[in-house]
């Protein structure tokens, strides 16, 4: 996959499992990657992954979950960290 680097700043870029590790993959392209790092994985993964990944979560930022919310058409409600705070 052609993501920026940047964003896994604490990983080893050439080491990671992309089907293994893709709901780190996909948080951590949510909150702080770009437009292009956004389309490669939807591309990679499509629709229907992201959105149950998203969904399962334990945390995303408001921001995040917003945009996912609106993207995907899912109320607010259904995400699993909506109700929870983190510690």
């Amino acid at each position: 996959m052609q993501l920026n680097r940047s964003i896994f700043w604490d990983t080893n870029f050439d080491t990671i499992d992309w089907q293994k590790q893709r709901g780190d993959v996909i948080d951590r392209v949510l909150h702080y990657g770009d437009l292009n790092d956004w389309r490669e994985i939807l591309n990679f993964y499509g629709h229907a992954i992201i959105r149950e990944e998203i969904l399962n979560r334990r945390y995303l930022n408001k921001k995040v979950m917003s945009f996912c919310s609106t993207f995907f058409d899912i109320p607010l409600n259904q995400f699993r960290c909506y109700n929870t705070e983190p510690s």
